[in-house]
């Protein structure tokens, strides 16, 4: 079981910048892969950004080159840095940590979500 602990929404203007936090309850090397998912009203929750264990990256088109992401391995933390934030971008943001292999199967945990809002 992997509990996680985000942190780092808000409020924020047009072209403003937020950074969120996700603390996992394990140590990384145990996750596959974590990352952030966002959800806006009225729609299908999204990628966002993740990365792997062994740092490859995936990304959502629509925020690469404005944000990024980063872990720190011993605090079991992923960063997602926002920059030239949007109004689209606002949506309740999901941390995600993935646990299991091909052989064994994949486990999905989430954090409880923090709401980014962008408007002026």
């Amino acid at each position: 079981q992997v509990e996680l602990v985000e942190s780092g929404g808000g409020w924020v203007q047009p072209g403003g910048s937020l950074t969120l936090s996700c603390a996992a309850s394990q140590t990384y090397d145990s996750i596959t892969a974590m990352g952030w998912y966002r959800q806006a009203p009225g729609k299908e929750r999204e990628l966002v950004a993740v990365i792997s264990r062994g740092g490859s990256e995936t990304w959502s088109g629509s925020v690469k080159g404005r944000f990024t992401i980063s872990r720190d391995n011993v605090k079991n933390t992923v960063y997602l840095h926002m920059s030239s934030l949007k109004p689209e971008d606002t949506a309740a943001y999901y941390c995600n940590a993935k646990t299991g292999s091909p052989r064994i199967g994949w486990t999905d945990y989430w954090g409880q979500g923090t709401q980014v809002t962008v408007s002026s």
